[in-house]
């Protein structure tokens, strides 16, 4: 009888210790993840889009990307304030999705929500919302990835979609304004 008391508490802590383990588990992995990707993405700088080149097997630093679009991303930092992001206007569809710093997806607009492209000031939730700012979308978190996709299924496309690019902005509110002066 002892032996069977003293086997079930062992079970009963194996099973907490089991339960608790799989909740860090699933709290970590997916802030462990978005902390790689936002390290590699902005090794040419924070608050800024990146054209990804076009996607084959031998080119995938996001998790099966789909080779008929072309990728835009910018890792954003709001620690010194909010930014400025928007996406021109594409020909076919696009979108622009914002992802958490624990990879949550928590904002998208398309072509069937704005078709002449879309701009929205990014703020740290909590944080006030700048005067004059059409559309505030409230980040969970300081850092997060920003993701623009434009359906481009052929290189010629893709080369097109690469020079709208240029006309995307992922940059802070206080540069913006500095350059309106």
């Amino acid at each position: 009888r002892r032996l069977m008391e003293h086997l079930r508490k062992y079970v009963w802590g194996v099973l907490i210790c089991a339960v608790l383990v799989h909740f860090a588990i699933i709290y970590a992995v997916p802030n462990v993840l978005m902390n790689v990707a936002i390290s590699r993405l902005s090794e040419m700088g924070l608050n800024r889009w990146q054209v990804a080149p076009r996607v084959t097997e031998q080119s995938r630093q996001i998790v099966r990307p789909s080779p008929d679009f072309a990728y835009s991303a910018c890792t954003y930092d709001l620690s010194r304030g909010p930014l400025v992001i928007s996406a021109a206007p594409w020909r076919e569809y696009w979108s622009l999705s914002l992802y958490a710093g624990n990879s949550d997806n928590f904002f998208v607009i398309d072509d069937r929500e704005a078709h002449s492209g879309a701009e929205i000031t990014l703020v740290q939730r909590g944080r006030p919302h700048p005067e004059g700012a059409s559309m505030v979308v409230e980040s969970p978190s300081a850092r997060g990835i920003a993701l623009i996709r434009r359906l481009a299924p052929t290189p010629e496309e893709y080369s097109a979609a690469a020079q709208q690019a240029p006309e995307d902005v992922c940059a802070s509110l206080a540069s913006l304004s500095a350059t309106d002066s």
